[in-house]
């Protein structure tokens, strides 16, 4: 494939660094916007930046988005439409579809429109009618906060009761804490299984054949202790549109059809022996998700891209194997402490052992007169991925690399994928998810 132009778009924070760097490293002109102040430096040395994105569309044979908010306001997918409708090819969402990830209610109410099994669900307003509501109902229930603050990962909350006294007491806090600023959370009955996340690629017509399927590894400490973060690291493998992906995506391809969606959109589902259980969508790029799917891809990441934003039937090429991905963070994340940071981890080193670089993606990077460094003020500076036969070999793989770097500071977890190897990949084969898909 000839050299394309490709424009990547952070019309809020800088999430996108890592693919643009492998699109560029393809031989093809990139350009990336990163709009938030913060984080402008992210990528310098590694991806030529536009301070303008608008005025280099018409130079860009393919757009891509990397999130749903502009600034703090929900609004890639009316973007996204608007460049669709001036004949610009574009990956990225829609306004209905940027609302699956908004509003967890409506993501609910469209799963169960086109038969699709959810799990008991109430959105509340008012805390103390949730309170309410867990009492006359004990159960065990998961707090998820709506709105803008279901970005601090820290407010989501399983409960652990039978009785839901706990799940009470924690709303009663935030109710203090947080009541001026979260404006409605979601109760969602607790069920216990197996949690997998369903990725697929569309092209604004149906899905690709390859389906990802990926486990997500949310808190800070190994054993899934700690605060919530965004990600601390992904297990993944691909495989073919089998029962996970037929009950869950394969019901919604006509409505992303309609609403003409292009990328990546992930459902993260909870399933046992009685069912499949969707608990959320991420309709755009998943991080660090996306680092780790392109050390999978073993053909062209921008063709991929291309295919897809123009509505073709990409020929894509994957691992057959397990991946893994470890975030390799610093001081202070997951929170904001700007004294911390400015001490311990603004403009850090990162320092390799060996001349190799096979297996290290961008996050929060910036590369100065050949010297990596942590960009920033996130302290998430590099994800770290592996690859195998199986998911214990992925694992050796990308723990061995991460010996192999050093950072002062640094911190990750040393369990991602144990899970699998524990148990999970075992039980998911025997309730029948992941053979063959039928005819």
């Amino acid at each position: 494939m000839e050299s394309k132009h490709f424009l990547f778009i952070s019309a809020d924070a800088a999430l996108i660094t890592d693919l643009a760097w492998q699109v560029h490293r393809e031989g093809h002109d990139v350009k990336y916007h990163i709009e938030a102040e913060s984080d402008k430096e992210i990528g310098d040395g590694f991806v030529p930046k536009t301070d303008d994105w608008r005025a280099d569309v018409e130079w860009a044979d393919v757009i891509i988005f990397d999130d749903i908010w502009v600034g703090s306001d929900v609004g890639t997918g009316q973007l996204a439409n608007e460049l669709r409708e001036q004949g610009k090819a574009v990956v990225g969402g829609t306004p209905n579809t940027d609302h699956l990830e908004e509003d967890r209610g409506y993501a609910m109410e469209i799963l169960e429109d086109h038969g699709v099994n959810t799990i008991e669900h109430h959105i509340f307003h008012d805390f103390d009618a949730g309170i309410q509501h867990v009492q006359e109902n004990p159960a065990p229930y998961v707090i998820k906060p709506l709105g803008e603050v279901q970005n601090v990962k820290r407010l989501l909350y399983v409960g652990n009761e039978d009785d839901g006294s706990d799940v009470v007491d924690v709303l009663k806090a935030y109710k203090k804490a947080w009541g001026h600023r979260m404006k409605g959370f979601q109760l969602q009955r607790k069920v216990e299984g197996v949690e997998i996340a369903i990725c697929g690629f569309f092209n604004g017509e149906e899905f690709i054949d390859q389906v990802n399927f990926n486990f997500e590894h949310k808190k800070l400490f190994p054993g899934n202790i700690g605060p919530s973060t965004g990600e601390m690291g992904t297990s993944m493998f691909w495989a073919s549109q089998n029962k996970l992906f037929q009950e869950t995506f394969g019901k919604l391809e006509g409505w992303l059809a309609n609403e003409g969606y292009v990328g990546s959109i992930d459902i993260n589902c909870i399933v046992n022996e009685n069912g499949i259980y969707p608990l959320e969508f991420t309709p755009r790029f998943g991080y660090p998700t996306i680092a780790l799917q392109e050390e999978s891809i073993e053909s062209s990441t921008g063709e991929f891209f291309y295919d897809l934003a123009h509505g073709n039937d990409p020929e894509l090429e994957v691992h057959n194997g397990y991946q893994i991905g470890v975030r390799v963070v610093l001081p202070p994340f997951p929170f904001d402490d700007e004294k911390t940071y400015d001490e311990n981890s603004r403009n850090a080193a990162v320092v390799f052992q060996t001349e190799s670089r096979e297996g290290i993606h961008l996050e929060d990077a910036k590369k100065i007169d050949g010297q990596w460094r942590a960009a920033g003020d996130n302290g998430m500076p590099i994800v770290v991925t592996g690859k195998g036969e199986t998911m214990q070999a992925a694992r050796e793989q990308a723990y061995d690399r991460i010996d192999d770097i050093v950072m002062p500071n640094m911190y990750y977890r040393d369990d991602i994928g144990e899970r699998w190897v524990e148990g999970d990949g075992d039980r998911l084969l025997a309730w029948g998810y992941l053979g063959p898909s039928e005819s």
